[in-house]
This record gives C-alpha cells, sequence and structure tokens, in this order.
C-alpha cells in the first residue's frame, strides 16, 4: 500500500515538474517582453539582467512612443479592418459551403467535401510569388483588400472543414421540423443551425482572426506604404531600425501578442467545444 502511494506520489511530482519545465518555456519570454517594455530605457542598458520590476518605476514612454510616433495607431487599425473583415467574409462563405456539403445532395458532392483542405496543404512560400506576379502585373499590389483576398484563400478550406464536420452532428430532425413549419433553406440556417453551431462558429472565427492578424509573409509582400502596414510588418519594419531601442520592439510585440491572447482566453470554452464536438460523425 506505502509502495502504491510513493509511486504515485512521484509520478504526480514528475507530470508537476515536467509541466512547470514546459510553463517556464513557454511563459518566460513573453514575461521578458512585457517586462522590458515597461523598464525605463537606462535600466535596460545598466542591468539588462534584471528580472524584477518596481511598480513605481514602471514606464509608458515606450508604448506612446511606439503608438503615435511610429504610426503603430494605424497598424493597429488595418490589423483589425483586415482581420475583422476576413472573418466575416470566412464565416459567410463557410457557413453556406458547410451546409451544403453536410446536408445537401449534389453532383461531385464527396470529391468536394475530400478536396476542401487541399488549398490549405500548399505552403504559403510556395504561393507568394506567383500571386506577388499577378498582382503586380494587374496592379492590385499595395492593397489592404488584395491582403484580405489571400487571408481569405487561406483561412475558409478549414473554417469549411470545421463546420462541416459540426453540422453533420447536429440532429437532422430540427432542419426538417422547420421546412415543416414554413421556413426556407437559409431560415433554416439562420433560425436554427447557427445559433446551435455556436462553438463551431467561435473557433472558426477566433482561427481566422488569428492567421489574419499575425500573418508576415503575405504582408511584407505585398504592402510598400507605411500607412497600409500592418501590426506584424510593422513590427518587422521598426525592429530593423538599428537606432532604435529594443524597449520600443518589446512594446510594439506587446500590442501585437495581447489581443490574440485576450480574445483566445475569453473563447476557450468555446474553442474546446468547437474543437472536439462533431468529432465522432465529422
Amino acid at each position: 500500500m506505502r509502495r502504491k502511494r510513493l509511486e504515485k506520489t512521484v509520478l504526480i511530482a514528475a507530470k508537476a515538474a515536467g509541466l512547470a519545465f514546459f510553463l517556464t518555456l513557454v511563459l518566460f519570454p513573453f514575461y521578458w517582453m512585457i517586462l522590458t517594455s515597461f523598464k525605463p530605457l537606462e535600466e535596460i542598458m545598466l542591468q539588462p539582467a534584471n528580472l524584477g520590476l518596481e511598480l513605481a518605476r514602471i514606464d509608458f514612454e515606450a508604448y506612446r512612443e511606439v503608438l503615435f510616433d511610429h504610426g503603430f495607431a494605424g497598424y493597429i487599425f488595418n490589423s483589425a479592418y483586415v482581420a475583422l473583415t476576413t472573418v466575416v467574409l470566412s464565416l459567410g462563405l463557410a457557413v453556406a459551403g458547410a451546409y451544403a456539403v453536410a446536408r445537401l445532395q449534389f453532383k461531385g458532392r464527396n470529391p468536394m467535401s475530400v478536396g476542401i483542405l487541399a488549398i490549405y496543404m500548399f505552403p504559403a512560400i510556395v504561393l507568394v510569388v506567383p500571386l506577388y506576379v499577378i498582382f503586380s502585373r494587374l496592379g492590385l499590389r499595395d492593397s489592404l483588400h488584395v491582403l484580405i483576398l489571400v487571408y481569405l484563400a487561406q483561412t475558409l478550406p478549414v473554417a469549411l472543414y470545421m463546420l462541416r464536420g459540426y453540422f453533420r452532428s447536429l440532429p437532422v430532425e430540427l432542419e426538417h421540423a422547420g421546412l415543416t413549419d414554413g421556413c426556407t433553406r437559409w431560415g433554416v440556417i439562420w433560425r436554427i443551425v447557427i445559433p446551435l453551431s455556436a462553438p463551431a462558429l467561435a473557433t472558426a472565427a477566433l482561427y481566422t482572426f488569428m492567421i489574419a492578424w499575425n500573418e508576415f509573409l503575405f504582408a511584407f509582400m505585398f504592402l510598400d506604404t507605411p500607412e497600409k502596414f500592418t501590426l506584424a510588418r510593422g513590427v518587422v519594419q521598426l525592429s530593423s531600425s538599428v537606432h532604435l531601442s529594443k524597449q520600443l520592439v518589446m512594446a510594439a510585440s506587446v500590442l501585437v501578442t495581447v489581443p490574440i491572447l485576450v480574445l483566445f482566453l475569453f473563447f476557450e470554452r468555446h474553442l474546446v467545444r468547437g474543437l472536439t464536438a462533431g468529432a465522432m460523425k465529422g
């Protein structure tokens, strides 16, 4: 009996130690980033290895300078516009497409269902050069709307896949009842399917928002005008300026990271439900 308790205690201690180790690896860079962004520049220069921060010495100068002197207030607006527009378009198209694949019978349904993720399987680096040439020749480069179109092509296949599995797990009898009561197919989707699919919609929306908010490669290739930069593009532009302090780069990185972290924590319950629901039938 004592041996079993000892083994159980050792196992729990090993799991706790492993969890603490991996949490340290994940959280320490984020902690150091926030710490550096709030420290006065002279303290960073004199004591770079100091991992403590006195509340009385918190300095917001880096955030003021990044937001207003280096244009990050505009970058935040650009990123929010691109990300939110991508979410709305992606979810709107994904709901209609996923419902069609999950519920309707039409020619080519199975190949379409299998090929939903085909576009997503291509690495972005493979697509960026031909897209760059095409948009340059058409005179469409350096536009936030072109960026939205590219992000839509990236996020729509996965949103379709997520929602298709969830829609298949919903009781079809509810939809039949709605059709019997006089609802059109669109009415069934709007009044029955969408309210019941809130966890899956939240998951797809969060995934789409994260891609559009954090993406750098296409933003770097397609955007040339500083007034049109997104946050990720702006951070790289800022970090490439060797005469600027790393304090500003850390403050800019916090501005990129915190909104995603807040959204993830807020939608965590929906995210778990959306990823697991429909797994058996999807």
